[in-house]
């Protein structure tokens, strides 16, 4: 279900058939992990973009998937004040150099490292995610990043994307593609939009952080997206922003933004 050491993957030419095998075949969590195949870190560019992407700050607690050396880690505590920070990877000696790296960094009071399989550690404490693993590992990790993290939290992943899911934003860095997500509150089903003294039933669909929807029965091509908690859509050419909480949307100022509504779950 996991990684040798998931960053010294990126630079292998093995089938992903292969690969996918080694990473998560069921004989595998059973034996040691082997640790021949050479180990190749982020960039350090590349690190700090992520971290800028991701808008770390003193509030976040950031998870690294794949930790390494601890260079993402550290670096989020280091360079961006974030208030703490863990890092997971199955590779013992790299936890161990992890470990030595904050150390020597004096950060050990607000990062830490964990050896072992990504898939069985809780991670939904995460503000921040960053990971570097390969395709196949991340399209198993989605389902737990949109059901078990808060809404709000940034995800950022160099190299490999999320499949179908569109990131938030894309870059490129020396050559290295850096994606970031934003978890996407729930909102799909029925509610009950209260505007200007009148009630209209919305039934909204959604697909990751995309939503659409039909009011009153007529698909009159409502259409936005959700940002964490904020829904942002369009209906008869006017703007209308909102924040999710609970069963409840309420409007929330924003220039050229409808006032003055609220839905509620039908």
């Amino acid at each position: 279900m996991s990684v040798l050491s998931l960053r010294s993957f990126a630079s292998l030419t093995l089938p992903v058939g292969l690969l996918a095998g080694l990473l998560i075949g069921p004989a595998q969590a059973q034996q040691p992990p082997r640790l021949d195949v050479p180990y190749v870190p982020t960039p350090e560019p590349v690190v700090a973009h992520m971290l800028k992407l991701a808008e770390v700050g003193p509030d976040d607690y950031l998870i690294d998937l794949g930790s390494g050396d601890g260079r993402i880690a550290i670096s989020a505590v280091q360079d961006h004040g974030a208030k703490a920070a863990l890092g997971i990877d199955l590779d013992p000696e790299r936890v161990r150099e992890a470990e030595e790296n904050a150390k020597r960094e004096g950060v050990t009071d607000k990062v830490t490292f964990e050896q072992g399989d990504l898939f069985q550690k809780d991670i939904s404490e995460a503000d921040v995610l960053t990971m570097y693993l390969l395709s196949t590992v991340n399209m198993r990790l989605r389902p737990v990043i949109l059901d078990t993290l808060k809404p709000g939290t940034r995800v950022v992943s160099h190299a490999f994307d999320l499949g179908d899911w569109e990131p938030d934003q894309s870059d490129v860095i020396n050559g290295s593609s850096v994606y970031l997500w934003i978890v996407p509150a729930k909102v799909a089903g029925q509610w009950t939009l209260e505007l200007d003294g009148k009630s209209h039933q919305v039934e909204l669909e959604q697909r990751f952080q995309k939503v659409t929807g039909k009011v009153d029965g007529h698909p009159v091509g409502l259409s936005g997206q959700m940002k964490g908690n904020e829904l942002r859509f369009t209906l008869d050419d006017r703007l209308y922003v909102g924040q999710l909480n609970g069963d409840r949307i309420e409007a929330v100022p924003a220039d050229g933004a409808q006032q003055g509504w609220v839905a509620h779950r039908s």
